[in-house]
C-alpha cells in the first residue's frame, strides 16, 4: 500500500526491516512461543483487528504449532470509513482480516458487536464531553468490548488464551501476572491497557513484546501478507472523518446549547456555544480575557 494518510496529509511509507533469512523467521516464532508459555496444540484465539500487528501475531502462532482461531470484530457502521484509510475495525480491515485468515490457514468468525460498542464505548464517549472531559474510547473499548466481552467467547470456544497485537509485555511473577514495556519504548502501548484486570491479564498473551515494529512488518512481508505496508490506524474508528464534534452534535444536540461562562466567584466572564467545543482546564478559544 501507498503512503498511508491522516486527513489530507501525506504521511511517509512505513518501515520494512527485511528478514535476513530462516533464522530470523525462526527467532521471531520462538519469540511468540515464549511470550504464550503454553505447550504447543493449544488453543489461543488471535484478536485479528485487520491490521498488521494483529496479523502477525495470528500467522506466527499458527507456525509456532498453537490450534489459532482468528476473531474480527465489527464495531460500528462502517458505511463512512469504508473510503478512509487508518480506521480499524471498518469495512476494509475485516476483509483483510478474513484474507489474511484464509492465507495463514486458520478459521475466522466476524462478530457482530455494533450494539455492545455503541453502549459501552460510543456513548460514553459523548456523554464525556458533555462533562467537560476529553475521554480516550480505546481505553475504553479494550475495558468492555476487547477485553471483557471478546475474553468471554474466547472461552466459550475453548481456548486456553487470547492473543492481541498490542506492543506490551506480560510477565509471569510469582502466581500473579504483569504488565511491563515492550522492548519498542516508541510503540510501548502499556499506558494504554493500564485498566486491564489481573484476570484478563492472567489470561491475555502479547508475543510482539520483543519486536520492534518494522521487524513485524518484515516478518508479513515474509510470509507474504498484504498487509506488510498497510498503514497503521490513525483515528478514532467510529469517527472516520476525524470531526467528533459532529457525532456528538447528532448524539448529544443537547451539547450546542448555549450558555455563559461564569468565574468561581459567580462573575459572568463570557458566552459559550456549547459545551461539545470546550473541555476541563481549556484557557484558549474562550474569548475572555
Amino acid at each position: 500500500m501507498a503512503a498511508m494518510t491522516l486527513a489530507d496529509d501525506i504521511c511517509p511509507v512505513p518501515t520494512i526491516a527485511p528478514m535476513s533469512g530462516a533464522a530470523d523467521m525462526d527467532a521471531a516464532i520462538e519469540s511468540a512461543r515464549q511470550a504464550v508459555g503454553l505447550p504447543l496444540g493449544s488453543r489461543v484465539v488471535a484478536a485479528m483487528s485487520g491490521g498488521v500487528d494483529s496479523t502477525v501475531v495470528a500467522a506466527l502462532l499458527a507456525k509456532a504449532g498453537y490450534d489459532v482461531v482468528g476473531v474480527t470484530l465489527q464495531l460500528y457502521d462502517h458505511g463512512a470509513a469504508l473510503k478512509k484509510k487508518g480506521a480499524c475495525c471498518a469495512g476494509q480491515d475485516i476483509h483483510d482480516a478474513r484474507l489474511a485468515a484464509e492465507l495463514i490457514g486458520i478459521p475466522h468468525y466476524v462478530l457482530d458487536y455494533e450494539s455492545r460498542f455503541k453502549d459501552a464505548v460510543i456513548d460514553q464517549f459523548a456523554d464525556s464531553y458533555l462533562k467537560g472531559q476529553t475521554p480516550v474510547p480505546c481505553i475504553r473499548c479494550n475495558q468492555t468490548v476487547k477485553f471483557r466481552d471478546l475474553l468471554d467467547v474466547a472461552r466459550d470456544l475453548g481456548a486456553e488464551a487470547m492473543a492481541t497485537g498490542h506492543y506490551v509485555r506480560r510477565a509471569a511473577v510469582g502466581n500473579r501476572s504483569q504488565m511491563r514495556k515492550a522492548i519498542d519504548h516508541s510503540r510501548d502501548q502499556s499506558y494504554f491497557l493500564f485498566a486491564t484486570t489481573q484476570d484478563q491479564l492472567d489470561y491475555l498473551r502479547f508475543p510482539l513484546a520483543d519486536l520492534e515494529k518494522p521487524q513485524v512488518r518484515g516478518v508479513a512481508a515474509a510470509l507474504g501478507l498484504r498487509i506488510a505496508a498497510k498503514p497503521d490506524s490513525q483515528d478514532i474508528c467510529f469517527v472516520p472523518s476525524g470531526d467528533y464534534r459532529t457525532l456528538i452534535d447528532r448524539l448529544r444536540p443537547q451539547g450546542r446549547e448555549a450558555g455563559e461562562i461564569v468565574h468561581m466567584d459567580g462573575r459572568v466572564l463570557g458566552q459559550h456555544g456549547g459545551i461539545t467545543d470546550y473541555t476541563i482546564g481549556q484557557r484558549r478559544g474562550l474569548n475572555v480575557a
